[in-house]
């Protein structure tokens, strides 16, 4: 295939069907900045304006969605995470890109060297060579580290994902530099409640313990220290909390049996299937508590199955690429964990995403019990999340979302990732946004109002987010 014809096939008006489409993604979506609020980006990396020495460095080093893709299309390990020269691991991932055709990842990696590197060739075998000492070339310049990268596509805000015993540094060295990216950390406290191992529980709570200078022997001491971490989250600008979980849930009795649990925890008793979940609801219900006192946003990733395949997660460790789609029941603990905080009117603005397509409309659905009209969409449906951020799972997000609450008021997309390459989801996202509202109005199924839809279409790519969160505050 010829350059040219490989520039049909992504041109100007991708994703787009209509006129009306093409027009509120031109003029509305596309001018927009990025509020990318939560994502895996290295603080480290940003703070020092990380150069990388070469695209296999910058483009493979973190993404288990490409390992997974080079697993599956019988690339060896060697390859991927082993010890393969960067031009070999580079060749073996272009070798890969033709045959992920109609999976998300053949639209991305083309969209990437699109907006980063203006290479709108074709990326495969053949092409690897050129296609690597260009880019890798172009990684020499100051307007190609981390922070160059970033402004290419427009970021405003960044919110990484940090553990509470995390120092912040990087955050603290970030503030004091001149610029219009802004980089805020993310509370993300999931090792204060995973409890499956007890020893590595037990010396998370000392590594906590140590931290804060406070020492934990009692469930009232945990949220003491989780109290002054959170203080130093906030003060480095932090307004929002995360959760990783495969369910969210919910145990009527958790917070009076909660001290005597901690106690047996701390002397290195095995909890039972039931004191489990009681222990977790009981440290997620005081968590969202303090959130809702501090004015944070609390978000939760739910449904995963993560960690399938023991051999290689023993080798690799996590986030290697062996998470799949989770089969849990979701609705009744959602409802009784958020009606229990709701009660005492101790809710705070929450995001909840979920993994498994099954489970949309549940969520859609579940947002509105619990939105009281004292901000706007005060309770949230996320975007398409990991296995759901891509063509159909966005648009049958927004299509479960519109149908069922206001899409209009949705704080919209994230990257969710670990890669400095990753911010043309955005645009996808937007595109494919606008490709939806360009074709109803098209098909006569809403009104020609193309000032006020795109004013919607701006809020939904920005400003809902702006809002919400209230970063710069």
């Amino acid at each position: 295939m010829t350059k040219s014809q490989a520039n049909q096939f992504m041109q100007r008006n991708f994703l787009l069907e209509t006129e009306t489409a093409q027009v509120l993604y031109d003029q509305f979506a596309a001018p927009m900045p990025i509020i990318d609020y939560h994502n895996h980006l290295s603080p480290k990396d940003i703070a020092e304006n990380r150069q990388f020495n070469n695209l296999t460095e910058l483009w493979l080093e973190h993404d288990h969605y490409k390992w997974r893709a080079m697993r599956i299309n019988g690339i060896s390990e060697k390859y991927i995470t082993g010890d393969a020269t960067p031009f070999e691991k580079f060749e073996k991932w272009a070798e890969t890109v033709p045959y992920t055709m109609r999976n998300p990842l053949y639209h991305w990696t083309h969209l990437e060297l699109k907006n980063y590197f203006s290479i709108t060739t074709l990326l495969n075998k053949s092409t690897a060579q050129e296609i690597y000492e260009t880019c890798s070339n172009l990684l020499k310049s100051e307007s190609y580290s981390t922070r160059g990268l970033l402004k290419r596509m427009n970021v405003e805000v960044v919110g990484t994902t940090d553990d509470p015993v995390d120092t912040l540094e990087h955050h603290e060295n970030f503030a004091k530099v001149q610029g219009q990216l802004r980089m805020f950390p993310t509370f993300r406290p999931d090792k204060a409640y995973t409890i499956e191992n007890i020893e590595g529980y037990n010396t998370y709570i000392d590594s906590l313990a140590a931290i804060s200078k406070t020492e934990i022997s009692t469930f009232d001491d945990l949220f003491i220290a989780l109290s002054k971490r959170m203080d130093v989250f906030n003060r480095a600008g932090c307004r929002a909390s995360d959760h990783g979980l495969t369910h969210l849930v919910f145990e009527k009795d958790s917070e009076q049996v909660a001290p005597m649990l901690f106690k047996k925890l701390r002397n290195r008793e095995i909890l039972t299937p039931l004191e489990k979940n009681q222990f977790t609801c009981a440290v997620l219900l005081n968590l969202s508590k303090m959130y809702h006192t501090k004015g944070w946003v609390q978000q939760f990733h739910i449904g995963a199955m993560r960690n399938n395949n023991t051999r290689l997660h023993r080798t690799l460790g996590a986030d290697a690429g062996f998470d799949s789609i989770g089969d849990f029941s979701q609705a009744t603990s959602l409802s009784r964990f958020f009606d229990r905080l709701d009660e005492s009117n101790q809710l705070a603005k929450t995001i909840i995403y979920n993994s498994n397509p099954a489970d949309n409309e549940v969520f859609a659905t579940m947002i509105g019990n619990f939105n009281d009209g004292s901000s706007q969409g005060k309770v949230q449906y996320g975007s398409g999340w990991w296995f759901l951020d891509q063509k159909d799972g966005m648009e049958k997000q927004l299509t479960a979302l519109s149908n069922m609450g206001l899409l209009s008021r949705f704080v919209g997309m994230i990257t969710d990732s670990r890669s400095f390459l990753s911010f043309p989801r955005h645009e996808y996202f937007r595109r494919i946004l606008c490709n939806q509202w360009g074709n109803d109005v098209e098909k006569g199924l809403l009104p020609n109002d193309i000032a006020h839809i795109g004013s919607m279409i701006q809020d939904i790519c920005y400003r809902n987010a702006k809002n919400y969160f209230k970063f710069q505050e």
